[in-house]
């Protein structure tokens, strides 16, 4: 390892110079760069030097020297932060110059809201946010406010995002996002970040309406010391400053209200998604007063800065966390660009509005039908962890809905039914474990989401058939006419029908994910869509036998003819659900024919790969659905017989 790392520090003509480092009493540094430019010059394409124990095994988990993509220490700048520091990579002030010391506050609030997006886009907390050495060593900067209150307010920011992804458990489709390497999130006094921050914006309010006041009560405000002693440029350094400290001040504010229990701070959320919204645009127009009023010109190639000015910002050094920041070479980090980051944050904002403004609807079907809409949307992993929160708190609906209560009512059962014994039962235990897990997972990301799913339908599966023997013993019980028993299996008969219809709505969410994945090619796209007819099929079914239950006759006496009438005409009428799996059934089936038509007849779409056979590729896709058994008796074969004789030719009358 000190070989290693003195190769890493006299080999590398990338990294700058820098100090040696000193040997320990253990340690003694030896120059080995001879003997590498001899070994370099011996060996040939492919070759390496390795010692007689050397094997594939350990080839997967070595390093290469000098690889940056591969040795952290390769790209390192600096031996530590102390170094760093000392250097003068990050000073307070950041300038002796009040002009340039506040446009360089500014660089620094931009290129921390691109670290901050690009953090949320799944790269490392060490290698983006906390690249800035001032929030690394945040007690050097209690002598600047402003740069000391907002790096406060980002510390604060970044820890209720890391605990709402940790306890959503959603970070596990990106590991390193909630992945802290020991850095001080955890500061004495960041309670009070918001006090602090509060005392610079009414600070950067006065010395606004200072520079804004007519001439004759200037003198009046004589006392209050500006921002930086350019008074043209007073006005738009105070309107830059203080759209950035409101922004995160709201932001927080959202954050934490949103994670208030039961949903009960998304009103007072949205008042502050609003106000962040307003901020952002107020953000983006500062931009051509930093580029234009400040320089002067426009440089080239702004799209791709991380700050309005265009300006390298300093304070940062993405490589001082790189040793400690994983086990795992580090990543090559793109950091958004400051306009991306702002795009960023106004989608993350309006997909937070969309959650608070969500109205807690206390049945199953339409949390589902929310989440499906919501996802369609694309959301990132920040959004869908507070969607997650909301849904399953301390295990119930919101945090107000047992879910057993949640089920009973899923189910078209009468509403005393939720409290009845039943619920005490191991297989109704792990029914509402299994509705739980469903809502968590239906809240990951497209391809997450979809394995998942297909995972947990043999465990629905499974359940149905402890229900269905459940139901059997019940009414073998069942001798005497007792009420308590006969309510006991009519919950079983019920919940057994929307257990069922719960599998098949699953396997339909399976089959459609594959496209939004693009899983299908287009010559496997009639056995996709004959597969999802047949699911639609049995789902509509036990949907129907659901909506029929739930609307049973009503006792009439005391009607008029008439009305009864129209009675019996509202309960003939097909619910809308219904309505909408049948044109759901219809485009699947059409789709099919058509499909199968084009290929029988014109040999179009025909599949093309030497690799495997239509059939392997039938149980490669549907293989979780087969396992299941969703549907039944449904292989390769029925579908063939289903999709053999379409024809163009055949016209329907």
């Amino acid at each position: 390892m000190a070989e290693r790392d003195a190769a890493e520090a006299t080999m590398s003509h990338q990294a700058p110079e820098r100090s040696s480092i000193p040997s320990g009493d253990n340690t003694v540094w030896a120059d080995i760069s001879p003997l590498l430019d001899a070994a370099c010059k011996e060996l040939g394409d492919g070759e390496m030097i390795h010692g007689e124990n050397f094997n594939l095994f350990a080839a997967m988990s070595a390093l290469e020297i000098m690889d940056p993509k591969m040795d952290s220490g390769i790209v390192s700048k600096y031996c530590s932060l102390d170094e760093a520091i000392e250097d003068g990579a990050a000073p307070v002030p950041l300038s002796h110059d009040k002009t340039i010391d506040v446009q360089s506050i500014i660089d620094i609030m931009d290129h921390l809201l691109a670290c901050e997006a690009t953090w949320h886009s799944g790269h490392s907390l060490a290698q983006t946010v906390f690249s800035c050495i001032y929030l690394l060593r945040l007690d050097r900067t209690s002598s600047h406010a402003i740069l000391h209150s907002y790096c406060r307010v980002i510390r604060a920011t970044c820890k209720a995002v890391v605990s709402v992804v940790s306890d959503a458990r959603t970070h596990e489709e990106e590991d390193l996002f909630s992945m802290t390497y020991g850095l001080p999130l955890d500061g004495d006094g960041d309670e009070k970040c918001l006090s602090f921050l509060n005392a610079v914006e009414e600070t950067i309010c006065r010395q606004l309406r200072a520079c804004k006041a007519p001439s004759s009560k200037k003198r009046v405000l004589e006392d209050i010391e500006p921002l930086q002693h350019n008074l043209d440029l007073e006005e738009g350094f105070c309107k830059a400053l203080l759209c950035r400290l409101r922004f995160r001040k709201h932001f927080f504010h959202t954050l934490a209200c949103m994670r208030r229990p039961q949903g009960r701070g998304f009103e007072m959320a949205r008042k502050h998604i609003a106000s962040c919204i307003l901020e952002l645009e107020s953000i983006l127009k500062s931009a051509e007063f930093l580029r234009f009023g400040v320089c002067g010109t426009c440089e080239d190639g702004i799209e791709d800065k991380t700050t309005a000015s265009g300006h390298t910002p300093i304070g940062f050094d993405a490589s001082l966390n790189s040793r400690s920041a994983a086990p795992t070479p580090p990543r090559a980090i793109k950091i958004l660009s400051w306009k991306r980051a702002v795009e960023y944050f106004v989608k993350l904002l309006h997909d937070l509005d969309v959650i608070c403004s969500y109205s807690l609807d206390p049945s199953l079907e339409g949390v589902l039908r929310f989440v499906v809409q919501f996802q369609k949307s694309k959301p990132d992993l920040v959004a869908r962890a507070h969607l997650q929160v909301l849904l399953v708190q301390d295990g119930k609906l919101y945090g107000r809905y047992p879910i057993f209560a949640v089920i009973t009512k899923a189910s078209a059962l009468p509403e005393f039914t939720k409290n009845h014994d039943i619920q005490k039962s191991e297989c109704f235990m792990q029914l509402g474990q299994l509705v739980i897990n469903m809502l968590k997972i239906l809240c990951t990301n497209a391809a997450w989401q979809r394995r998942k799913l297909g995972k947990i339908l043999q465990d629905w599966r499974v359940i149905y058939v402890q229900l269905e023997l459940a139901l059997r013993n019940e009414v073998g019980e069942v001798s005497s006419n007792m009420d308590d028993e006969k309510m006991s299996v009519k919950i079983l008969r019920h919940v057994l029908n929307w257990v069922e219809e719960q599998t098949y709505w699953i396997a339909s969410r399976f089959l459609m994910l594959g496209f939004e994945l693009d899983l299908y090619s287009p010559s496997e796209y009639c056995m996709v869509y004959w597969y999802l007819y047949v699911v639609l099929i049995k789902l509509a079914e036990k949907t129907h036998f659901r909506m029929a239950v739930s609307n049973e006759p009503i006792k009439r006496k005391g009607k008029k003819k008439k009305d009864s009438l129209k009675d019996v005409a509202k309960e003939s009428r097909v619910h809308p659900a219904i309505l909408f799996l049948q044109c759901h059934m219809c485009l699947a089936e059409g789709l099919t024919m058509m499909l199968a038509a084009l290929r029988n007849d014109l040999m179009v779409l025909q599949s093309q790969n030497p690799f495997n056979t239509e059939q392997e590729r039938f149980l490669q896709h549907f293989e979780l659905l087969q396992k299941a058994c969703i549907p039944d008796h449904i292989s390769y074969p029925s579908f063939k017989e289903s999709t053999s004789y379409a024809r163009l030719s055949v016209s329907i009358l």
